[in-house]
């Protein structure tokens, strides 16, 4: 389409009229309100440090790469660096800059001429002086960025689950974009586009060193108090209206051409409500101590054996026991500890069980633990799931686990089609280990977030759960793949809102396994000792064995053999003589 001359006057002196240009020539919808408030924002910012954090799918990486192509439309000597968590997608906005400027007619003659740099991710556009630096760049926070210049630093989701997922992680992000402030020229911008992706995200650590966020959420504040968690960083175009009218605006909508309360609704329910504040009501202020009670740091993280524990165990949260070496993607300040010191005396287990959360198909898993119990002390060996529902491999899978810890019986939750899942599995645990029992564990009762809760806070407070150091490793390998499939996140994250969390699976299996054993718990460690000591007095005490038992003489012995070869002897014959009178 061909733009008059005052229609480009005006795109070039207001970048919400390009907007919509742009929007009308690569085949999208006019731009909402909240988008026009976005390219507002980008045009006339509050600050040369800001963040702009939108819920996902609100298109602030699109307006941000049209911003890009309109700040070199008006200068083409600007030099433009693109940086995100990983190269492809920091390449995917350079390529998108590139096609506006090749679907828009009026800006073609910016494209790179066959002098010019002109790869993936740099190129050059056409009025611009031979330069160092490109016009425009794109990289990975990891890639190579020192040496860069830029007049217009954007980085677009340079947090995501995969490097902020633990301390260590959030510590080396947060030095890698300390580089921003060398690389930046005079009187240059920093642009943070972002989703916060934890209740730490790196944009609240940014605020803090004077970056100004400008915070969309997908609805507005539901309360007053809500609506002061934001403070200053709330959209003022969103901020002035909530405000003016509280009451209509509460949990309103915010983008409702694009977003409407259905949609909402949808999402709110795929996300969880842990997982649907920070993506989607970009709200970080979730992490005190009520809302979320489960804490790692009441865990003793040890190298379990399989077969046989030490009786007695003692808790520490000192910096010596802080286990600094294995991952941990709880909240900020919650830490995994080793124990302090534990008993040289040990037994073999009393019980070992499994304890399974079924699930049909779907989004949902299948999920197990493993416990054994020893002393008043609760023993996590195992965790895990599986996403094929009912199938064959996911019942031979679960068999297979109990034959390896050698348990003595599975316990399935019986709410998956009236007890059809045990029914499922008793063949087949028959087959590849006879010797373990498949039974329906007690229906649980009221709502199951309070129920998890009201189940583990106190066995863990008392540091009864002890969990195999093997557990964290393997469930951070699962965080990386989705962080609402991880034991951890779950137990970090659940709180008694009613659907807190997306997925609940395996710390559902874990409340049922410890409910199991809220009886037994009441054992004191010192019975154990006890016990120990009363098996070994009986055992010295044995006339036959113990330590006044002396072997009769040989002559005595040999003479025991005689007799009891004459007795086998003699029942041998007398079975042969029945024989033959039963016959005759």
């Amino acid at each position: 389409m061909q733009w008059s001359d005052e229609q480009q006057e005006r795109a070039y002196n207001d970048f919400r009229v390009f907007l919509f240009i742009v929007w009308h020539e690569i085949g999208l919808p006019d731009p909402t309100p909240v988008q026009n408030d976005i390219a507002l924002t980008l045009m006339k910012p509050p600050s040369d440090r800001i963040i702009i954090e939108g819920f996902r799918g609100i298109a602030k990486s699109f307006i941000t790469c049209a911003f890009s192509c309109w700040t070199l439309w008006r200068n083409p000597q600007s030099k433009i660096l693109i940086v995100s968590a990983s190269k492809d997608r920091a390449d995917a906005n350079a390529t998108f800059i590139k096609r506006i400027l090749q679907t828009v007619s009026f800006l073609n003659y910016l494209l790179p001429d066959r002098k010019q740099r002109d790869t993936q991710n740099v190129f050059d556009v056409s009025p611009a002086l031979p330069d160092a630096s490109p016009s425009v760049k794109s990289v990975g926070i990891t890639g190579q960025i020192t040496g860069s210049r830029a007049d217009l630093l954007i980085s677009d989701d340079v947090e995501v689950p995969n490097n902020s997922g633990t301390q260590v992680q959030r510590d080396k992000l947060n030095e890698a974009v300390r580089e921003y402030d060398a690389i930046l020229k005079p009187g240059g911008r920093v642009v943070y586009l972002g989703t916060p992706q934890n209740e730490m995200s790196l944009y609240n650590e940014l605020q803090k060193r004077g970056y100004q966020a400008i915070v969309y959420p997908v609805v507005f504040p539901a309360t007053l108090d809500e609506r002061k968690q934001y403070g200053e960083t709330l959209s003022p175009y969103l901020a002035k209206m909530y405000d003016d009218n509280p009451m209509a605006y509460a949990n309103y909508p915010t983008d409702p051409a694009r977003f409407d309360e259905e949609e909402i609704a949808k999402r709110r329910l795929s996300y969880g409500k842990a997982g649907f504040a920070l993506q989607f009501l970009l709200n970080t202020n979730l992490s005190d101590a009520e809302k979320y009670p489960l804490k790692v740091s009441d865990f003793i993280v040890a190298d379990l054996d399989a077969n046989e524990a030490s009786l007695k165990w003692v808790w520490s949260n000192g910096q010596q026991e802080r286990l600094n070496d294995v991952p941990s993607v709880a909240l900020k300040g919650d830490f995994f500890y080793t124990y302090l010191t534990r008993s040289q005396e040990t037994m073999p287990y009393q019980s070992a069980l499994m304890f399974v959360d079924p699930s049909g198909r779907g989004k949902d898993e299948t999920a197990y633990v493993v416990l054994k119990f020893l002393n008043g002390y609760l023993y996590l060996l195992d965790v895990g799931g599986y996403n094929e529902g009912y199938e064959t491999s996911v019942l031979k899978g679960l068999a297979t686990k109990c034959k390896f810890w050698n348990v003595q019986c599975c316990y399935i939750e019986p709410n998956f089609g009236n007890g059809m899942f045990a029914k499922l599995l008793t063949p087949v645990m028959a087959e590849i280990y006879p010797g373990c029992g498949v039974e329906d564990a007690k229906t649980a009762k009221g709502q199951k977030e309070a129920r998890i809760i009201d189940t583990l806070e106190p066995v863990m407070m008392r540091h009864k759960l002890i969990i195999d150091k093997g557990i964290i490793t393997s469930d951070y390998r699962m965080y990386e793949k989705d962080p609402q499939y991880s034991l951890i996140y779950q137990l970090t994250r659940l709180s008694r809102d009613r659907g807190s969390l997306a997925h609940d699976d395996r710390i559902d299996a874990l409340a049922m396994g410890v409910e199991h054993f809220v009886e037994s718990m009441a054992i004191h460690e010192q019975q154990g000792f006890d016990e120990l000591a009363f098996e070994q007095i009986e055992k010295w005490l044995d006339p036959d064995y113990g330590i006044f038992y002396k072997e009769p003489p040989k002559e005595v012995l040999a003479e025991q053999e005689i007799q009891e070869n004459k007795k086998c002897n003699f029942m041998h014959n007398l079975s042969i003589f029945n024989h033959y009178l039963c016959k005759n």
